[in-house]
C-alpha cells in the first residue's frame, strides 16, 4: 500500500490516522526511520525511559531494602 503524506517546513510529516489506529501509534509516540535500499522504512518502536544509578542513588536503594527486611530471618 502507498500513501503521499506531506512534510511541513518543519520537517514533521503526519501518518493518516488509520495507520496510526492499525499499528498503535498515540500522539507522543516514536518510530524508527531507517534507510533502505527501496527508500525510508518507517516502523513503529518501543523506547523505555533508563536512570543510571549514582553512588548516592544506589546508597539510597540499599537503605530502603534494609529497611524493608527488617524484622526478616535470612538463611
Amino acid at each position: 500500500m502507498e500513501r503521499i503524506v506531506s512534510i511541513n517546513e518543519s520537517g514533521t510529516l503526519t501518518l493518516p490516522k488509520d495507520l496510526r489506529t492499525k499499528y498503535g501509534l498515540e500522539g507522543a509516540d516514536r518510530v524508527v526511520i531507517e534507510e533502505s535500499s527501496e527508500g525510508l522504512l518507517i516502523r513503529a518502536c518501543a523506547t523505555f525511559p533508563i536512570e543510571i544509578y549514582s553512588d548516592e542513588r544506589v546508597l539510597e536503594f540499599n537503605q530502603s531494602n534494609e529497611k524493608e527486611l527488617e524484622g526478616f530471618e535470612l538463611g
